[in-house]
């Protein structure tokens, strides 16, 4: 275990310095900068704009996962199994259109900032959570669950107590997967003028500024990175139990 947690340690303390402390990175970042041009992000605290940043991510794919495992669970039940075709065309909408198509219909409605890409973010996160849901459920050898009921479980303690249990590690990897790429997709978002950290992207992008351009990027990619590797944690300890 320790010899995970360094990695992710460092990634973090990398992470936690350019946030927070980004004159330190400025001499780097200046040799892509153009003459005059300044060299790190000041019109908002970079440490603000990531802290933003992951509530919109956490916010959608909280709402993901729930929706995601919830369609799951149900279209694997036999009362539910009808609706298979239903659910899984509804979580490949979000996938189907890009999610700056999402944001077009979604700013005359709720208006411009968190609202519309929070409602991206959880179309374009809902597949991997429901796909991998219904392939860890339907992974549950059957004589399991026939010996869990022969031992008198009734349906909803053996989906509690064997089913999400063993499908457990394949469903955290479709939540791990929408999250990661969730972090990237969120960067969009401040077209329509949510905070986060994609406005210190689109402003370099805007000014022609590539030392701003590096700085969003490597924020945000190092934030997928620490979530990759923080998620990946638990998944290995259910595949070792």
């Amino acid at each position: 275990m320790t010899g995970r947690l360094v990695p992710l340690g460092l990634v973090l303390a990398l992470f936690a310095a350019l946030a927070g402390a980004p004159g330190l990175f400025a001499p780097a970042l200046g040799l892509v900068a153009e003459p005059g041009q300044t060299v790190i992000y000041d019109r908002q605290p970079l440490w603000l704009l990531a802290g933003w940043h992951v509530v919109l991510v956490a916010a959608a794919g909280a709402v993901a996962a729930v929706v995601g495992i919830g369609l799951g669970i149900l279209v694997t039940r036999p009362r539910g199994a009808e609706f298979m075709t239903l659910a899984r065309m509804a979580s490949n909408l979000g996938q189907t259109f890009p999610p700056i198509a999402v944001l077009a219909v979604a700013v005359p409605i709720v208006g411009f900032g968190f609202e519309p890409t929070f409602i991206a973010l959880c179309a374009y996160g809902l597949l991997p959570v429901f796909e991998n849901t219904v392939a860890g459920l339907r992974g549950v050898p059957a004589t399991t669950r026939e010996a869990a009921r022969g031992m008198g479980m009734p349906p909803g303690a053996v989906l509690a107590r064997v089913e999400l249990p063993l499908a457990a590690p394949v469903i955290l990897t479709g939540f791990r997967l929408s999250t990661i790429i969730n972090i990237g997709t969120a960067t969009i978002g401040s077209t329509v003028g949510a905070v986060g950290l994609g406005e210190v992207i689109v402003a370099g992008l805007q000014s022609g500024n590539t030392a701003f351009v590096l700085q969003g990027a490597l924020l945000v990619a190092l934030m997928a990175i620490a979530v990759d590797m923080a998620l990946r944690l638990p998944f290995r300890s259910m595949t070792r139990a």
